[in-house]
C-alpha cells in the first residue's frame, strides 16, 4: 500500500501562484519520510464555474478536499466550493461539492450536495460497508458538527434532491459518533507535509501500489533511466568488391538499428544514433566493435527572442518556422528556412506579410500556422483593419511550386467565411483568432477561439467546424462551441481559451489549447476525443480538469503556451511554444521533443537532459561482417 495525501495551497501572489491556483486540490505521495508533491506542486482538481443565464462564468475553486473509497471501486472527492479568488461563495451555502474519479487523476464533477443552512467549514465521507451507505460528518460555520447517512444513490446517480437516511448533531470525540473510524492527519502526516511549499493538508489515506504507480507515470515528469541498442549488426558484405561499397553495407545496415530509450514511467523512445565508423576495418569478415553517439537535438531557451505563437512545419525537405512579431506591436510576420529542425534557430528571417500592403490588414496580425489542405500549403492568421475588436481570422495561400519564403508567391489573407458565405463574427461585437486545421477521418476541421466583447464581455471560448477543402477559406459547418474557461486555471486573471491544435496518437484525437492571460498564468491543457465519435458534438470530447504546461513545469520558463507540433524525419513529433525568459521577459519561443506517457497522452515538459541523459548518450555495438 502507498499513502496519498490530498491538500491545496496558500496562494503566493498574482504572478507566481494565484489564488485560483492555489484553491485546487493537490496531490502527494509519501517517498520515505516524507511526501513528494505530484504534478510539479500544482492543482490536478478545479471546480467548475458556474454558468449564468448569459452564457458568462462565475469562476469558483475550492478547499478542505477530502478523498474516499467509493464502494464500487474507484474513488469520490468532497469539499467545500469557494468563489474562485476565495471568497464565500453564497450558492453553495450549506453544501458540499462532490466528484467521482476511478483512478484520481480523470474526475467527473456531479454537483452540489444539500447538508444544511450555515457555510461548511469542513466534511468527511467515507463508505460504511456494514450499512451499505455513505457516513458523512461536517463542520459548519458555527463550529458545530453534523453526521448523517446517505445512500450510494449520492455517489451513483448524483447528489441532486437526495436526502439523508440518518441525520444528527455530532460529537467527533464520542464513543457514541455513528460515523467514527474516519481517517485523518495526524501529527505524522503534517510533520511529512511540512516541506510542500504551502501545503494546507485536507486528508491522507491508503491506496493501492499499481494506484501509486499510475499516479506517478501520470503526474511526474517521465527521466531517461537508459538506453538499449542492438548487441550485434550482422552485415552481409559478399559480392562487396570495393572498399566504398563495403562501408556502404556497413552504413545501410546501422541507419536501420535505433537506440530505444528508456524513462522511469516505463514509456520508451525510439532514437537515431550517429555511428562512427572512422578507421573501421572492413577488408575481411569477423566482429568489429563500432561505438556511437545517440543524437539528440538541443534547442537554447528561447530559440526566437520576441516572437510568441510559433509554429513549424515540414515542406518539400525543408523546415519552415512562423511567429506571432511583439517586437514591433504584431504589425509583421516574418518567416524562416532551414534543412534541419535545429538550423531554424540562426536562420534569416525574411519578411512574407505586413500591415500596409493590403487593404483591410491594418495590424495585429497574430497567431500564424501553416495547414496542408489537399496538398496545398496554407497559412491560416488572424488580422484587422485597425482597431482590435474587428480581428478576424484569415487565410493565405502558396502559389502552386511556389516557395514559402517568397512572399509574392502568397495570396493575399482572405477572410475565414461561415458557409453561406456571410461573415463569421460581427465586427466591433465579436472577434475570432487563433484558427487551426486538421485532417481527422477523412474531414477537415477548423478550431478557433471567438470572444464576444458586446453587449457583455462573454471571453474567449472554442469553437469547431468541418472546412470546405475545396474552398478552405470557407466553413462547411455551422460553428460548434466546445468548451469555455470553467476552470480556474482558464480563468485567471481574464477568461480566455485560445491557441487550439490538433496532435493525433493512434486512435485518439487530442487538441491542445492555451488558457487564461498571457502573462505568467498562461497554461496549456488539452481536450481528447476518439475515433468513431462526432467532433461537433461537445459530448464527444473530454476536458483535461488541470494543465500540463504551466509556469511551474520548467524552472525559468513563465507563461508557456499557444503550442504546435512538427515531426521531424525521425518519426518524433516536436512541440513548439512561447513562454517568459523570467516573470517579466518577453514572449519567447521554445521547441522541445513531445514524449508520450503510459496513456499515449502528450507530456510536454520534458527537457533535453530528462529526456536523455549525458551518461546514456555513448553506445557501442558489434558489427559481425560476414
Amino acid at each position: 500500500m502507498s499513502r496519498l495525501l490530498c491538500y491545496t495551497r496558500l496562494p503566493i501572489d498574482n504572478v507566481l501562484y494565484d489564488p485560483r491556483l492555489a484553491y485546487s486540490m493537490h496531490l502527494a505521495l509519501l517517498e520515505g519520510e516524507f511526501f513528494r508533491p505530484l504534478n510539479h506542486n500544482s492543482g490536478v482538481l478545479f471546480a467548475l464555474a458556474v454558468e449564468k443565464e448569459n452564457g458568462s462564468l462565475s469562476p469558483m475553486s475550492l478547499r478542505s478536499p477530502w478523498i474516499f473509497p467509493l464502494s464500487g471501486g474507484g474513488y469520490g472527492v468532497a469539499a467545500v466550493r469557494i468563489c474562485g479568488d476565495g471568497e464565500d461563495d453564497v450558492s453553495s451555502r450549506g453544501s458540499i461539492l462532490l466528484w467521482t474519479s476511478r483512478d484520481l487523476v480523470v474526475y467527473r464533477e456531479l454537483g452540489l450536495l444539500r447538508l444544511g443552512e450555515q457555510y461548511v467549514d469542513w466534511v468527511k465521507v467515507r463508505y460504511d460497508e456494514k450499512r451499505g451507505c455513505y457516513l458523512l460528518c461536517w463542520q459548519e460555520r458555527d463550529g458545530c458538527c453534523y453526521q448523517a447517512l446517505y445512500p450510494l444513490a449520492v455517489l451513483e446517480e448524483g447528489p441532486e434532491g437526495c436526502e439523508p437516511l440518518m441525520s444528527c448533531i455530532a460529537d467527533p470525540d464520542s464513543d457514541d459518533n455513528i460515523l467514527g473510524g474516519f481517517p485523518g492527519n495526524g501529527e505524522k502526516e503534517l510533520s511529512q507535509a511540512a516541506h510542500i511549499e504551502g501545503a494546507v493538508p485536507g486528508c491522507a489515506l491508503e491506496i493501492g501500489e499499481r494506484e501509486a504507480w499510475y499516479l506517478r507515470c501520470k503526474l511526474l515528469t517521465p527521466v531517461n533511466t537508459g538506453v538499449e541498442v542492438p548487441r550485434e549488426v550482422e552485415v552481409d558484405l559478399h559480392g562487396a568488391d570495393t572498399s566504398e561499397e563495403r562501408l556502404r553495407r556497413v552504413r545501410q545496415a546501422l541507419d536501420g538499428q535505433r537506440a530505444v530509450a528508456r524513462y522511469s514511467d516505463g514509456t520508451s523512445c525510439e532514437k537515431r544514433v550517429d555511428w562512427n565508423l572512422e578507421g573501421l576495418d572492413l577488408s575481411h569478415g569477423g566482429r568489429r566493435v563500432v561505438c556511437g553517439e545517440i543524437y539528440r537535438p538541443w534547442f537554447p531557451f528561447p530559440v526566437a527572442y520576441n516572437r510568441a505563437d510559433p509554429c513549424v512545419t515540414r515542406w518539400n525537405g525543408k523546415y519552415y518556422f512562423i511567429a506571432t512579431n511583439d517586437a514591433d506591436n504584431n504589425h509583421t510576420l516574418y518567416i524562416r528556412e532551414a534543412d534541419t529542425l535545429e538550423g531554424l534557430a540562426a536562420a534569416e528571417e525574411i519578411l512574407l506579410l505586413d500591415s500596409e500592403t493590403y487593404e483591410g490588414i491594418g495590424g495585429l496580425l497574430w497567431a500564424p500556422e501553416f495547414h496542408e489542405i489537399e496538398g496545398r500549403l496554407y497559412i491560416f492568421h488572424a488580422a484587422t483593419p485597425g482597431p482590435f475588436y474587428e480581428e478576424e481570422s484569415h487565410i493565405m495561400a502558396l502559389r502552386e511550386g511556389g516557395s514559402p519564403v517568397r512572399r509574392e508567391d502568397w495570396s493575399a489573407p482572405r477572410r475565414i467565411v461561415r458557409a453561406d458565405g456571410s461573415d463569421l463574427c460581427e465586427a466591433g461585437r465579436t472577434i475570432s483568432l487563433d484558427m487551426t486545421c486538421f485532417l481527422w477521418e477523412g474531414e477537415y476541421y477548423v478550431i478557433w477561439s471567438q470572444r464576444q466583447f458586446l453587449p457583455e464581455d462573454l471571453g474567449a471560448w472554442l469553437y469547431i467546424a468541418r472546412l470546405d477543402r475545396r474552398q478552405p477559406w470557407r466553413l462547411a459547418s455551422e460553428p460548434v462551441l466546445l468548451s469555455k474557461p470553467d476552470y480556474g486555471w482558464a480563468n485567471n486573471h481574464t477568461f480566455v481559451e485560445e491557441g487550439p491544435y490538433a496532435l493525433p496518437v493512434g486512435d485518439k484525437l487530442y487538441v491542445t489549447f492555451s488558457a487564461a492571460a498571457v502573462d505568467t498564468s498562461y497554461v496549456v491543457s488539452y481536450l481528447v476525443t476518439e475515433r468513431g465519435r462526432d467532433l461537433l458534438r461537445r459530448e464527444s470530447w473530454r476536458k483535461n480538469n488541470y494543465p500540463i504546461l504551466t509556469s511551474r513545469s520548467v524552472e525559468g520558463e513563465y507563461g508557456t503556451g499557444h503550442n504546435a507540433y512538427v515531426e521531424d524525419t525521425d518519426g518524433n513529433v516536436w512541440n513548439t511554444y512561447h513562454a517568459r525568459p523570467g516573470t517579466d521577459g518577453a514572449r519567447s519561443s521554445g521547441i522541445r521533443r513531445v514524449h508520450f506517457d503510459v496513456d499515449g497522452a502528450p507530456v510536454l515538459d520534458m527537457t533535453e537532459e530528462t529526456d536523455l541523459r549525458e551518461a546514456f548518450r555513448q553506445v557501442r555495438t558489434s558489427l559481425i561482417l560476414k
